[in-house]
């Protein structure tokens, strides 16, 4: 989901031959299996394949917390409030670690918001559908952040050092996350008829969406070679979707909840679930620009960060007097 629409530089894999003697080094150093530190030589395209990744990677856990604070005073119960309340803290601390691992690779936290506010950078196409229902905070956390887990235990691996430790604490915290999701789908499945439609139509509305959350199909993936031989990237998208349907299939077996995918069947050769690709065409428009709140997005996150101007020019003033203050000292 963080690297939906991450390009790589160049023309695909770069073969040892054509390597300078210091990306020969660089390469050795990951294939040894080194951590990448922010000092450390790297690759221009590296550099840049990790801001994108990164980036996009924060943005998206900012605006994720946008579809779930819609619902935090709209509840059921004290709670439960509560709880998604702490969810979307957690959510704002992500990003914030994510900024500042980012941030080590020579970009600002303000350029990469520019960033997003202008289209240049991206966030996981999954939060651009509406949140209609109590029963889709639970399909959130039990998909969403399922797929989320799906991606991020692997990043704990990632070549680039302060990417791979902020992602040890994210995913601590996206597992409860999960927990938290599936915790409310058992309680709408166990409840009143209404409540168990609620939870199916939550299922039916986001599966094809979470499964999208993994980008585009291998096939149509044409610069994942490269970041995976650098270990910016650890699994292929067809690998991760093929493992979430895998293990969420049984889940929803056991809610008594279906799988909106009439060919959806087990197979015994492959050892996999066979399943309906997502509507590709979809994904390209939302991505676009073109999904139900694109706009609504983007015109929160706009407005967020015009109101909170004053803010960040009163920290330059204070930082600004506070060095003056030591300089006439000195």
């Amino acid at each position: 989901m963080y690297a939906q629409m991450v390009k790589s530089t160049g023309k695909g894999l770069v073969a040892r031959e054509d390597m300078s003697f210091e990306d020969r080094a660089f390469q050795d150093r990951i294939d040894a299996g080194e951590k990448i530190e922010p000092k450390d030589y790297m690759p221009d395209g590296y550099r840049r394949n990790l801001i994108r990744q990164i980036g996009q990677h924060a943005h998206s856990e900012i605006v994720g917390q946008l579809p779930e604070g819609n619902w935090i005073t709209r509840a059921p119960t004290l709670e439960r409030k509560a709880n998604l309340l702490a969810k979307v803290q957690d959510e704002a601390g992500h990003g914030l670690y994510l900024y500042c691992a980012a941030e080590t690779l020579g970009v600002s936290r303000d350029e990469m918001t520019e960033m997003l506010l202008d289209g240049r950078m991206k966030y996981s196409s999954i939060f651009n559908y509406p949140t209609l229902t109590w029963a889709d905070m639970g399909a959130v956390g039990w998909l969403v952040d399922g797929a989320a887990i799906m991606n991020q235990v692997p990043l704990q691996r990632t070549s680039y050092g302060p990417y791979a430790r902020a992602m040890v604490r994210i995913c601590k915290e996206e597992s409860f996350h999960q927990r938290q999701g599936f915790h409310i789908m058992m309680a709408m499945v166990n409840g009143t008829a209404d409540q168990k439609r609620m939870a199916q139509d939550a299922l039916n509305r986001f599966w094809y969406p979470a499964l999208m959350m993994f980008g585009p199909s291998d096939k149509d993936s044409v610069h994942s070679a490269q970041s995976m031989a650098w270990r910016i990237k650890m699994n292929t998208n067809d690998e991760l979707r093929q493992k979430f349907v895998d293990e969420t299939v049984p889940q929803a077996e056991y809610l008594g909840l279906t799988i909106p995918d009439d060919d959806l069947q087990w197979n015994e050769d492959t050892g996999h679930y066979d399943f309906t690709e997502p509507d590709w065409a979809e994904f390209f428009e939302v991505i676009s620009g073109n999904g139900p709140c694109n706009v609504d997005r983007l015109n929160a996150r706009q407005k967020a960060w015009d109101d909170g101007a004053w803010v960040r020019e009163a920290m330059v003033a204070h930082a600004e007097k506070k060095a003056a203050r030591k300089q006439a000292a000195e």
